[in-house]
């Protein structure tokens, strides 16, 4: 039973003539009494009863007309509905990422910008560890995903959209304040203030020590920004940071760059690879126009 046979039949069912069926359905009308004639064969059942002059539904015809007029309704509003989906006028969009982003990656006016262009699409922000969103995005719980370079994960396809050079963070008392630049083997002795593993930087600055051959003494692990950068502005112990979240507090915070060992921090977004047959990223056309968006305003930052 194919969707034409239907739209066949109720042409015939309204029209009550074979003739103007044929006309309404823009087709000859030896093909449309063929179309019915299947559609009849195919149910076991007639469905109009024909004289020379008029044709009429039969009770099994008017029993199915009833039917297929619901179907193709429902049929009718999900093709409405795909339209929409992918004219961006429906959907849903679900973006993970993981605490701290640079400041200057504004996510939230970016998704301000987005709902105003699509205000019919539905958001979802979640934050968590980067191992947790990679797992998400491979489960299709989330379509996208901002995460540190270095926890990506090598099944999923990802491109960077931040990437800022980290310095030392002190207070404005700590001895290194005044220092022009310093060497990661000049904070071997000094107590840091450092996310908790798995969080934020930290898996980038434990890789830039261990490469420097340099131990140091992480006092204290910390969960969110704010904390942290409170620890290091009462001179409880140093850290080190983007430059660009340390810029942004010179009152709290004084920064000294980093010589000898250059460490950058760099953020990716993440989603499923596309299939071997199409290089299109396996995404709903929301999430896709937001990704597009994410790229494009991302890159303009950087060469600013």
């Amino acid at each position: 039973m194919e969707l034409r046979q239907l739209r066949h039949f109720i042409a015939v069912a309204e029209e009550g003539n074979f003739t103007r069926a044929a006309e309404r359905c823009h087709i000859v009308q030896s093909a449309l009494s063929t179309s019915i004639r299947s559609l009849e064969d195919e149910l076991g059942a007639k469905l109009f009863v024909r004289t020379t002059r008029h044709v009429s539904l039969s009770a099994a015809g008017q029993a199915f007309l009833d039917q297929v007029r619901r179907a193709l309704d429902v049929l009718d509003r999900a093709s409405g509905d795909v339209a929409d989906i992918h004219a961006i006028r429906k959907g849903r969009l679900s973006l993970g990422t993981v605490q701290s982003l640079p400041p200057f990656l504004d996510l939230s006016s970016m998704m301000s910008r987005f709902y105003e262009r699509y205000p019919q699409i539905e958001i979802r922000l979640v934050q968590g560890g980067a191992y947790d969103l990679n797992d998400k995005v491979a489960a299709r719980e989330i379509d996208l995903a901002i995460l540190p370079i270095e926890e990506r994960s090598e099944k999923l396809t990802s491109h960077i959209v931040a990437c800022d050079d980290m310095v030392l963070a002190c207070g404005h008392r700590h001895s290194l304040a005044r220092k022009r630049h310093v060497q990661l083997a000049h904070l071997a002795d000094e107590p840091f203030v450092d996310f908790a593993p798995g969080h934020g930087t930290r898996r980038l600055v434990d890789r830039g020590f261990a490469e420097a051959d340099v131990r140091r003494r992480v006092a204290f692990e910390i969960g969110d920004l704010d904390t942290l950068m409170n620890l290091v502005e009462q001179g409880l112990g140093v850290a080190l940071l983007p430059a660009d979240l340390v810029a942004r507090r010179p009152e709290r915070l004084v920064q000294v760059p980093l010589r000898g060992k250059t460490l950058c921090w760099e953020l990716v977004v993440t989603h499923l690879p596309a299939s071997s047959e199409d290089a299109t990223p396996p995404l709903d056309p929301a999430p896709l126009a937001f990704l597009e968006m994410l790229l494009r305003e991302t890159v303009a930052a950087r060469e600013a």
